[in-house]
């Protein structure tokens, strides 16, 4: 069986998407000229007009020797990716006699201070994939990493397999500058195993709050915990959808202005429902203490029967299923068959099947890197290999990317659970980004770490909402 790459599938609904991809299947690309093309050279002239003529483009920069590039990615940890990065960086040194030197860790908010203090004290990698939105505006404004535009007017070919609609523009001065490779999506798991025994359905395309609840409340009657989630560690998930849910995907990355206009109260209503469903005992009993680490592996050793997380969460419940994590021919098949991925239950005005996504995240060049003429066009040449048309799809696989002429993929080559997650991506109505990725900092500590005040009632949620928004009037 074979199906098209998810990718420009949801375009027009993808609110943040996305980024472009680079370069030639063999990773030459155009990094490995000498000169721009004589098209791009008549490009030049004539967009000069007939006024003045602009400087002709700077020739690219050329090495002497082999190069050691510093890359930091998110490709770590329990990333799907982390391994398919790993080959993929050995595939490109082996071809160019270049070295990475890889910096990568898993992707949460150390990892982000991390980056963004790099940057400040001059430490920053001469290649960085890292998150394009608002994560990504302080390197920008301080002229740290190189437009595409400014790359393309030395390598005109570069990001040329995108499609530059799909490109995200900087949030400081609408420039592009992040290639991407895969789009994630944020959906809900479940264990089947525990579903069937409290005699639960796999929820479905037309799935609401309402059956939701229903159907927790079987699961707490057969000795279960409905919700795998760490409420006083990561409620992210749950905080997106629960605002999610009493807006649309219209409105969802409009931040209130006040607490008391339309999404000010639709966000009220999140937090409430969130506190609704914990006093009705859906999470577990820890969950104001527990770590998410721990809440997950209650879902995967069949304590708990509903997972919201990232579309990178399938390598997680992947390797728990493997009784070597590192190897993936140690797979329980029957193990993995237990899990199944399907839409967010909805409310209101958000369809099911309406999910979180995008293309978030992308290759920058930084500026030390395009200034250095030892680096220069190994950095070019680097990122035009990990997101051409060859390497993109084995990093998408059951995700999204910005390619122009999306490949099929061969199912047979993916575990079952992504090929379920293929199935699920199939009924998509829309993918609208994360607001929490807009909402950064010391906005979101009311309502993040002030998750278990809210569903005890210490604090008033619209008290917690206000506070975070006016983090974000003074930031």
């Amino acid at each position: 069986m074979k199906k098209r790459l998810i990718a420009a599938m949801l375009t027009g609904a993808m609110v943040l998407s996305m980024t472009a991809c680079g370069g030639s299947d063999n990773g030459g690309g155009s990094a490995a000229d000498t000169q721009p093309s004589a098209d791009a050279e008549e490009s030049t002239e004539s967009d000069a007009g007939s006024d003045e003529a602009e400087e002709p483009a700077a020739a690219p920069a050329e090495s002497t020797g082999p190069v050691e590039l510093v890359v930091t990615t998110t490709f770590a940890g329990e990333d799907a990716n982390a391994q398919n990065y790993k080959d993929a960086v050995a595939a490109w040194e082996a071809e160019t006699g270049n070295t990475v030197i890889d910096t990568s860790a898993t992707s949460d908010e150390t990892f982000k201070t991390r980056v963004v203090t790099d940057f400040e004290t001059g430490s920053e990698p001469d290649v960085l994939f890292f998150f394009n939105g608002a994560d990504s505006n302080s390197f920008i404004e301080a002229d740290k990493v190189v437009s595409i535009d400014e790359i393309r007017s030395v390598y005109p070919d570069y990001a040329s397999n995108m499609n530059d609609d799909l490109i995200a523009a900087s949030l400081v001065d609408n420039k592009k500058y992040a290639v991407p490779v895969n789009g994630y999506w944020e959906a809900m798991f479940v264990n089947t195993e525990v579903l069937d025994a409290a005699g639960v359905s796999v929820p479905g395309a037309g799935y609401t709050m309402d059956q939701f609840k229903e159907d927790c409340a079987k699961i707490k009657d057969a000795g279960y915990t409905p919700i795998a989630a760490a409420l006083g560690n990561i409620p992210h998930y749950w905080w997106e959808f629960a605002i999610f849910n009493n807006q649309s995907p219209a409105t969802h990355l409009e931040i209130p202005a006040d607490v008391s206009d339309a999404n000010g109260q639709a966000w009220v209503a999140g937090m409430n429902d969130i506190k609704e469903l914990y006093e009705l005992g859906c999470f577990p009993d820890n969950t104001l203490s527990a770590t998410d680490d721990e809440t997950f592996a209650m879902f995967t050793d069949g304590k708990a029967a509903f997972l919201i997380d990232g579309s990178w969460k399938v390598g997680g419940i992947v390797g728990a299923c493997q009784s070597d994590p590192e190897d993936p021919s140690t797979l329980d098949a029957d193990k993995l068959a237990h899990f199944d991925v399907t839409y967010v239950p909805g409310k209101g005005d958000r369809k099911a099947t309406d999910l979180v996504g995008g293309l978030s995240s992308g290759y920058f060049i930084t500026r030390q890197a395009w200034e250095d003429p030892e680096k220069q066009a190994a950095a070019v040449n680097f990122v035009e290999y990990m997101t051409s048309d060859s390497v993109v799809p084995v990093f998408a696989q059951h995700t999204a990317s910005a390619l122009k002429n999306a490949p099929e993929v061969d199912t047979t080559q993916f575990n079952a659970l992504q090929v379920k997650a293929m199935d699920m991506m199939s009924g998509v109505t829309s993918l609208t980004g994360a607001v929490q990725d807009l909402f950064m900092g010391d906005c979101r500590v009311s309502t993040f770490d002030g998750m278990p005040e809210i569903v005890t009632g210490k604090v008033a949620a619209e008290d917690a909402v206000q506070e975070g928004l006016d983090a974000y009037a003074d930031q």
